[in-house]
């Protein structure tokens, strides 16, 4: 490993400038991200490491538990830090079965924003994404959402508005209309769908923040850290699985901002630590060919 410089590790995520490893707070409710945390004293201790590692940007969802996330946020770490970064999306709702259901009309995302303000008990957020709850194409349905989100922002409940889960049409037509603060899109090694949004992200300054690094939270195994290549970088380089595809995603261009997400204080530092990580040139030759191919 070798250190890399402080400001190659910082980006704008809208008005702000944040270390590129964050914090994804949805493994911190219980199984399937609905109910209460298996161990609550750990979460707490997960984000309260979390700020005392240098985490400046935290990114949650009200219906994450539903309002389990936002809860332990606030109360193992409230009243804020300066410059924490806390981002946040609407778009989808729990049910009392806990299923995801779609929460995205022009009046649902604003109650949205109001009520991740109110659970985590703040003013303002530094941004909000819209997730777009299916695969249909820009139009009158998605205009009046981001009416909706710049509404929002103008009134000054939002720093910046991000989107979630688009195509790079989402993103173009998006910007003809109104800034745009950062993309959430999944993005990993075996899934590499989303880089025509996150080359785009990256010509036009705006933040790419991948879910799933890792692959699907909710599968049992992973395609990405089950992979060969990753495992025998890892075993050479000496990191682990999830450190070595981590930094490679760090590698590909200067705009990606990760959020690992884990409820243990062990994983969490081994999370951290990518930031120090630089990959060598076989590592990244490898890799590059698995993404390639997936």
């Amino acid at each position: 490993m070798s250190m890399t410089t402080p400001s190659a590790q910082r980006y704008r995520l809208g008005a702000a400038t944040v270390r590129r490893v964050g914090f994804g707070a949805m493994q911190l409710p219980g199984p399937g991200v609905f109910g209460p945390p298996r161990d609550r004293d750990e979460a707490i201790a997960v984000l309260r490491r979390a700020v005392e590692l240098g985490v400046d940007h935290i990114d949650t969802a009200q219906y994450y538990g539903p309002a389990v996330a936002n809860e332990l946020i606030r109360a193992a770490l409230s009243p804020y830090p300066d410059g924490l970064a806390l981002v946040s999306k609407v778009g989808a709702r729990r049910d009392e079965s806990g299923a995801v259901l779609r929460y995205d009309a022009p009046a649902e995302l604003r109650a949205g924003i109001e009520d991740n303000l109110r659970s985590l008990g703040v003013d303002r957020l530094t941004a909000v994404n819209l997730r777009l709850m299916d695969d249909s194409q820009p139009g009158q349905r998605f205009d009046d959402q981001l009416g909706a989100m710049v509404q929002a922002r103008d009134e000054g409940l939002i720093g910046g508005i991000g989107l979630s889960n688009i195509t790079r049409e989402h993103l173009q037509h998006a910007l003809a209309r109104t800034d745009i603060a950062c993309v959430q899109n999944p993005l990993n090694l075996a899934d590499m769908s989303s880089m025509p949004v996150l080359e785009e992200c990256c010509e036009r300054g705006i933040a790419f923040v991948p879910f799933f690094p890792l692959g699907s939270a909710f599968a049992r195994a992973s395609p990405v850290l089950d992979n060969p290549a990753v495992m025998a970088t890892a075993a050479r380089l000496g990191l682990t699985r999830a450190q070595v595809a981590l930094a490679w995603l760090l590698s590909l261009r200067p705009n990606v901002l990760l959020i690992p997400g884990t409820s243990s204080v062990h994983h969490l530092g081994e999370n951290m630590a990518v930031e120090s990580v630089t990959l060598d040139d076989e590592a990244r030759r490898t890799l590059g060919e698995v993404g390639a191919s997936s």
